[in-house]
């Protein structure tokens, strides 16, 4: 495949546009004591470029560098200063146990470690068992203290310095960036090697299929590429402000006071809005009201007149008044919540990605046929195919191009399983269709997809129950609600000695699951009488 140059080769080139095309274009706004903080272009480049000389005088100019914590404005500047650095940005899950993130800080090589206060009493604990960070740029600090050093005071000494050796880093574009680390099945994480090649085909591709507007709510996890590329980046290159959100009990809260146009989200909170919704039509007895609204929008929509944000405008209201756009994506969306936000006004779309594709892949264009059914069109510096389909075309989704990843850090192994003869396997399955749109109809063979977004490895948790005695097998799977989206986890247990107390297996399960993030909690046990059926190679069945 040929590869793909866009206009814009660099983050930092994709920087310097948006400061000189509109440096008081406010860029980012967030709250800080309650009061909202509105930060313009020129001043997040300004503290971007000091933060970045320092780095550079203190030697870290080609180091990879970690960053640990809750969304933050800080999250940001140190993401866009790294990448702009010739070092690689490594950003790790804020709710992973300390073994792991100590493990991934090791794995990953990095020499330096932003993170938020919360974090910086467990580094101080395990210092010893982290030989290569040199430093700790903690969020917080209001002074340094031998390793551990303020983050606004690496700011203020690099704006008293010279910006030049820090513009003059100039990395491959072709050579790792961005090591993104992602769930493995026995626990251990997989490093996703992006490029910067990689990052800014996706960002100015993306565009070219779908688009954002003026103003964004930033919810989604920053170490996950779907939120940092597709809003935070995509925001730069298309000049948008992102609005930062405190807390995902303050979602709606923030949508209504920063009253955005676009938000990116999974699934979860779209199906959350649309049962909302449809309560309050119901508490109030607005049902036949509503339903006669749809119908006569739907009428005058066919003769070329939208009425829909003035019909349902104390829905609207909600929502802020100015919200347009949903783009959801780490799971399928319900037919009937996209059915419902088309009546109402507010576009919502769905796509396709992984992180191995930085992270796009495909998307619904809301300016054509915006089809919950699909996962929309492919970027277009990519290419798909389905391997060894099905009469009904299903089969392995596999692409090429220019988002697809270097590889698996230090797994050349991994690499040559994922990556053959240029084809990234995605491990997904799904078709193409005559509209060539891509159609997802299931995931990994084992991997439980959470209605959240989240992915759940099942043998790791079965890994870890097997570790009680009486447990004789184990296997781990789903719980489906009435849209058949997985909620929570169950447990299926074959206990060889039936004298054991069921009563006991609970409390003995949370025990040896504590130290994995909380949405990776059994929630319902079972029990089997006789043993799981076994393939020929002994490997339990799994239906």
């Amino acid at each position: 495949m040929q590869k793909h140059n866009p206009p814009i080769r660099s983050i930092r080139e994709m920087m310097n546009i948006a400061v000189a095309d509109k440096p008081e274009h406010i860029s980012y706004m967030f709250k800080k004591d309650e009061e909202i903080v509105s930060v313009t272009t020129r001043e997040f480049y300004d503290s971007v470029e000091n933060l970045g000389a320092k780095l550079t005088e203190m030697g870290f100019g080609k180091s990879h560098i970690a960053c640990v914590g809750e969304n933050s404005y800080p999250w940001i500047q140190t993401f866009l200063t790294v990448l702009m650095t010739e070092g690689v940005f490594v950003p790790l899950d804020k709710e992973l146990p300390a073994d792991q993130l100590i493990f991934l800080l090791n794995d990953s090589d990095s020499e330096m470690v932003f993170c938020s206060e919360k974090y910086e009493k467990m580094f101080a604990e395990h210092r010893a068992e982290l030989p290569n960070i040199q430093k700790f740029v903690c969020f917080d600090r209001a002074e340094d203290d031998g390793d551990f050093l303020s983050f606004e005071k690496l700011i203020e000494a690099g704006s008293h310095l010279d910006r030049a050796a820090y513009d003059a880093l100039l990395s491959d574009e072709n050579e790792l960036k961005y090591l993104v680390y992602t769930s493995g099945t026995t626990g251990v994480a997989k490093g996703v090697m992006l490029s910067e090649h990689n990052i800014v085909n996706g960002i100015f591709y993306g565009l070219t299929v779908s688009h954002i507007y003026e103003r964004g709510l930033s919810v989604l996890p920053y170490n996950h590429t779907y939120e940092a590329v597709c809003e935070l980046l995509v925001s730069i290159q298309a000049q948008a402000t992102v609005c930062i959100n405190d807390s995902l009990r303050h979602v709606l809260k923030n949508i209504q006071l920063y009253q955005p146009a676009h938000i990116y989200l999974v699934p979860a909170f779209s199906d959350l809005f649309y049962d909302k919704i449809h309560a309050s039509i119901r508490k109030q007895g607005k049902e036949k009201k509503f339903n006669f609204a749809v119908k006569l929008s739907g009428a005058l929509r066919k003769v070329g007149i939208d009425l829909r944000r003035l019909l349902f405008k104390d829905i609207h209201k909600q929502f802020g008044g100015k919200l347009r756009r949903i783009i959801c994506g780490g799971a399928p969306i319900r037919p009937e919540v996209g059915k419902f936000f088309d009546e109402i006004g507010i576009i919502l779309t769905g796509g396709y990605g992984i992180t191995e594709c930085s992270p796009l892949v495909s998307v619904n264009d809301d300016d054509k046929s915006n089809n919950f059914s699909s996962a929309g069109h492919r970027l277009a510096c990519l290419e798909w195919r389905i391997d060894n389909p099905t009469e009904e075309g299903v089969g392995e989704i596999c692409v090429k191009g220019d988002v697809v990843m270097l590889g698996y850090y230090k797994r050349p192994d991994l690499t040559a399983e994922a990556i053959k003869d240029g084809w990234f396997y995605t491990g997904d399955y799904g078709y193409i269709n005559k509209n060539d749109e891509i159609v997802i109809t299931g995931r990994k063979k084992n991997i439980i997809i959470m209605s959240n977004g989240k992915n759940i490895y099942p043998e790791e948790l079965e890994l870890k129950i097997a570790e009680l005695p009486y447990v004789t097998e184990v296997v781990v799977s789903g719980i489906r609600n009435e849209h058949g989206e997985d909620t929570g986890l169950a447990a299926e247990i074959y206990m060889a000695d039936e004298t054991i107390p069921h009563d006991d297996v609970p409390a003995d399960i949370d025990r040896v699951l504590a130290d994995l993030p909380s949405y990776k909690r059994i929630s319902r046990i079972t029990y089997r009488t006789e043993p799981f059926a076994k393939t020929t190679t002994n490997k339990i069945k799994r239906g």
